[in-house]
């Protein structure tokens, strides 16, 4: 809620862009980007700025085209947000990140509680051989892709996934706890909604992380809005993303990229939770 008390935290007013990062928020992420390769020239391009033109496009959802004239040329963001992706400095970022998020809530670094839930999402008008395909999510109506996301009890993203919208969730739910790979090895418990009830889910859940339980939260069967125990974080945390509007719609050809831009805004809520102004 908007008070003239909290207001002051959020002013990104004296940026030249609100997606800009701020000082803070560079000193923290700049130890994480890897300098330039050995051997022939050096690197003239300002990284910062190549971080700005990513945020940028998260934000605003504006056409790669659109880009400002002020920050770095289309091809050489696009390489950079192509190239951290692959030699996965995004991964060490959104990791490093989260911990230190954890550290700030005073908790400890692998958490024992997760939320999972999913998201339909409709698909931008594309085509071709080279895109991944989407399918249709006859529950929501919609034909697009499914984002698959684990979250802890803070709301802080910890894995995600993307796959066609037609794949059921708890399918997906098993390919999403299939990618953990050991990443938090104290997690205990599992949170789940009526999709991901079911022997096979359980099943695959016990072939890649025997030694968590899941429990199921139901709906209400009263007929009235309730807050349900522990699936409204997920909720509001699939909210809190929404609000980078590249994520409106799934604009990508390929899940990869679109995962990317889904791990970026998870990378630029946590930085500024971390460099939040208390006054």
């Amino acid at each position: 809620m908007w008070t003239p008390e909290n207001r002051p935290k959020y002013d990104r007013s004296k940026l030249r862009y609100p997606s800009d990062l701020t000082d803070e928020e560079w000193s923290m992420i700049s130890p994480l980007i890897p300098g330039a390769k050995g051997g022939g020239n050096k690197r003239t391009i300002d990284v910062r700025a190549v971080l700005n033109g990513v945020m940028y496009i998260l934000s605003t959802g504006c056409q790669w085209a659109a880009l400002p004239k002020d920050l770095p040329p289309r091809s050489t963001v696009n390489d950079y947000l192509r190239r951290w992706d692959e030699d996965r400095t995004l991964d060490r970022i959104h990791y490093a990140l989260y911990v230190l998020c954890r550290e700030q809530a005073g908790r400890e670094a692998s958490p024992t509680a997760a939320i999972i839930d999913s998201q339909s999402v409709k698909s931008a008008e594309k085509g071709g051989a080279g895109i991944d395909p989407s399918g249709y999510d006859a529950g929501k109506k919609i034909k697009g892709k499914k984002r698959h996301v684990l979250v802890d009890t803070q709301g802080l993203l910890m894995q995600a996934i993307i796959h066609a919208a037609d794949i059921q969730d708890r399918d997906g739910g098993v390919l999403l706890m299939g990618s953990l790979f050991g990443l938090y090895p104290f997690l205990l418990k599992l949170y789940a909604d009526g999709g991901y009830q079911g022997a096979n889910f359980q099943a695959g859940l016990r072939t890649t992380c025997r030694q968590i339980n899941l429990e199921i939260v139901k709906r209400s069967e009263l007929r009235k809005f309730v807050v349900l125990p522990k699936r409204w974080i997920v909720e509001r945390s699939i909210a809190w993303l929404n609000r980078c509007r590249r994520l409106a719609k799934d604009w990508e050809c390929l899940n990869r990229r679109a995962l990317a831009f889904l791990r970026w805004a998870s990378v630029r809520r946590m930085l500024r939770r971390l460099c939040q102004k208390t006054t």
